[in-house]
């Protein structure tokens, strides 16, 4: 999550739509960045909303804006499967480098979801708990430039995007039927 506090904005940082790159880019300019723990990187917009919105409106700020980008939610899943096949946590519960994708993806749908499968859902991560949309600005993935032009136009500042923290690259298909 990065807050820029004099523009009135606030990115929440979805997991595996490029956030480590956004925060690359565009870290320096922000008042506040919130890089570890993950549960702070990646505060959703309820946990927002409940937590940190108060607090930036007690400085007398009351309008922050959110954005965030979401990602295609096969590709969204791809990009778990993947980031979960390294060789850091082979052998860990969240593993799936013994586990086909079809299999990830029908646990992933399960009712109880084992570990590995535990990667959380986009449309949480943006909506309360009656699925209202929380973020006021939210970008495909896909078109990640478009987010940072916004971005760079209400910091007023020019930035660039790299690509790191990518999940390995891995053929992925599933299975007909």
């Amino acid at each position: 999550m990065l807050v820029f506090h004099s523009q009135k904005l606030v990115y929440l940082a979805v997991p595996k739509t490029g956030t480590t790159a956004v925060e690359n880019a565009l870290g320096a300019s922000a008042s506040s960045v919130f890089r570890d723990p993950p549960g702070l990187k990646h505060a959703n917009a309820r946990r927002f909303e409940r937590e940190f919105r108060p607090i930036l409106e007690k400085s007398g700020q009351r309008t922050f804006k959110t954005v965030a980008a979401i990602r295609e939610p096969l590709d969204w899943l791809a990009s778990w499967y993947r980031y979960r096949t390294r060789p850091a946590i082979a052998g860990h519960p969240n593993s799936t480098r013994d586990i086909s994708f079809d299999a990830f993806i029908e646990a992933y749908l399960s009712e109880d979801q084992p570990p590995f499968a535990k990667v959380g859902s986009q449309a949480r991560f943006l909506t309360d708990t009656d699925g209202k949309v929380l973020v006021d600005h939210v970008f495909p993935y896909e078109r990640l430039k478009e987010m940072i032009a916004f971005l760079e136009a209400r910091l007023r500042i020019e930035t660039t995007i790299e690509t790191v923290n990518a999940s390995p690259s891995l053929e992925i298909a599933l299975e007909s039927g």
